[in-house]
């Protein structure tokens, strides 16, 4: 009996927040401040991890930009054709061969370009580059340089499979994604550039992100002008809230998010532009057959677009700060909740004890600090991803560190690899947690992309999605 309290309890909350949310239609328009005006000068780049991410996150821009004759690309990183349940859905048959999962790639790349053409783009002024779905974001932490190809979960490649793509057999490697992004934007050279957003919970749009930064700190020297980056959010537990086709409604940010820094602005869409990208997410017929309750709660208003800023960081004299004593933290990153509230009662007390992570660096060590309003348990776990990039050594070289722990034991990895945690340190208190770890440990980079969730047991709590971290 025990086993079945779960699922009903889930489908009990789904129902009831459902309910809620639907009393709510009557919101105001969103007090955001609306997106740079496109103009016929703008050359806009769209970088999509599936196809279409393109079409719910961008469909209004893309129209607004052919409306003032601006010059647009859209380019998608996989084919999407590791969607197993679309598919089942969609082709009304269960399978793992591999060939199926191709086809289901091949009608994805046909249903975007046709949703494109419908939009108002040519067919060539789309590109595909094929990359595992469900894959890059383990690309982008451990398959560099002299590493085995990633292996695609479901298509089993090793190397780009689809012919009429741009790099047919590149090798699924860091490499290969990165130059086909700097080799988009040296072809195109955009001045915008919208991308998914890197605290999307889906991996294929945190790593489009991080594979993007990489591409323009490459081609775009400090100092340099680089084209300006829009990302759009589109996974975010319990967001966009109501489900289903909306299109009376305005698309606000996810609550989660309104302390988070993230400096968000609208596209307003006018009601042709809201049909035409309603009828272009219908084009995407493998995937609204599943899971139109959930695309067509994109047709709104407006569309959004927001990034984090870049936390600054100080560099503290060495022996500044006495040992133990407390360091001062720069670049405040409110945290958000990765479940929503009253899903699990045996979480409802820690989720209640909101908190945040600061950085700071002293002593030639970045440190992370976790404060909680209430008290830590020790069942308290946290998993963080720290990406340094240096002008002065290729990105597959640098170290790919990931650090989980739990009360006071932890394990250090770089990429798959599991290393001496040497350097590190860790401190448990009631209600803070600061890590230490050596810059060199890092590979003394210029900055750091992080990313730190809290768990409470297997469960997560809190998530801080991506953020820029530079040392001056």
């Amino acid at each position: 009996m025990r086993k079945r309290i779960f699922p009903v309890l889930l489908i009990g909350i789904f129902f009831l927040s459902s309910a809620l949310a639907a009393s709510a239609v009557s919101k105001p328009k969103p007090a955001i401040p609306a997106i740079d005006p496109i103009q016929q000068s703008d050359r806009i780049l769209i970088l999509a991890p599936h196809p279409d991410d393109e079409t719910i996150g961008c469909a209004g821009i893309i129209q607004e930009a052919l409306r003032r004759k601006a010059k647009v690309h859209v380019a998608y990183l996989t084919n999407g054709d590791s969607n197993e349940l679309a598919f089942i859905v969609y082709a009304k048959r269960i399978t793992f061969m591999k060939g199926e999962f191709l086809y289901m790639g091949d009608v994805r790349r046909k249903e975007a370009t046709r949703a494109m053409v419908y939009l108002g783009l040519k067919a060539q002024d789309v590109t595909f580059l094929g990359y595992p779905d469900f894959g890059t974001f383990a690309i982008f932490m451990a398959h560099w340089q002299d590493a085995k190809p990633y292996k695609g979960l479901f298509t089993r490649s090793t190397s780009v499979p689809y012919k009429e793509n741009l790099s047919y057999g590149a090798p699924y490697k860091g490499e290969s994604i990165l130059e086909d992004i700097k080799s988009l934007i040296k072809k195109y050279q955009p001045n915008k550039i919208f991308v998914s957003h890197p605290a999307d919970t889906n991996v294929d749009h945190k790593a489009l992100y991080l594979f993007l930064q990489i591409a323009l700190s490459e081609l775009c020297p400090e100092g340099a002008v680089a084209p300006k980056v829009y990302p759009y959010l589109i996974h975010c537990i319990g967001w966009p809230s109501p489900r289903h086709y909306h299109p009376e409604l305005w698309l606000f940010p996810p609550e989660q998010f309104l302390d988070s820094q993230v400096a968000w602005s609208q596209c307003l869409l006018s009601p042709s532009d809201l049909e035409k990208k309603h009828q272009a997410i219908l084009l995407y017929k493998s995937q609204t057959e599943s899971s139109a309750f959930y695309l067509l709660c994109f047709a709104r208003k407006n569309e959004l677009f927001g990034d984090y800023p870049s936390i600054e960081l100080k560099v503290s004299a060495p022996g500044a700060e006495p040992q133990g004593q407390k360091v001062q933290f720069f670049g405040i990153s409110n945290m958000y909740n990765d479940l929503p509230l009253g899903l699990i009662d045996t979480l409802q007390e820690a989720i209640e004890g909101k908190g945040h992570v600061s950085y700071g660096v002293t002593d030639n060590c970045l440190l992370i600090r976790i404060d909680k309003t209430k008290e830590i348990s020790r069942h308290i776990g946290f998993l963080v991803y720290l990406f340094g990039y240096s002008a002065k050594v290729p990105f597959g070289q640098m170290p790919k560190i990931r650090i989980s722990a739990k009360s006071n034991n932890y394990r250090v990895f770089n990429a798959k690899k599991m290393i001496k945690p040497e350097g590190i340190t860790l401190e448990y208190d009631t209600k803070k947690i600061i890590l230490k770890v050596p810059l060199k440990l890092l590979g003394d980079p210029d900055y750091i992309f992080s990313s730190l969730k809290t768990f409470q047991g297997i469960l997560p709590i809190d998530t801080a999605g991506f953020r820029k971290i530079s040392i001056k």
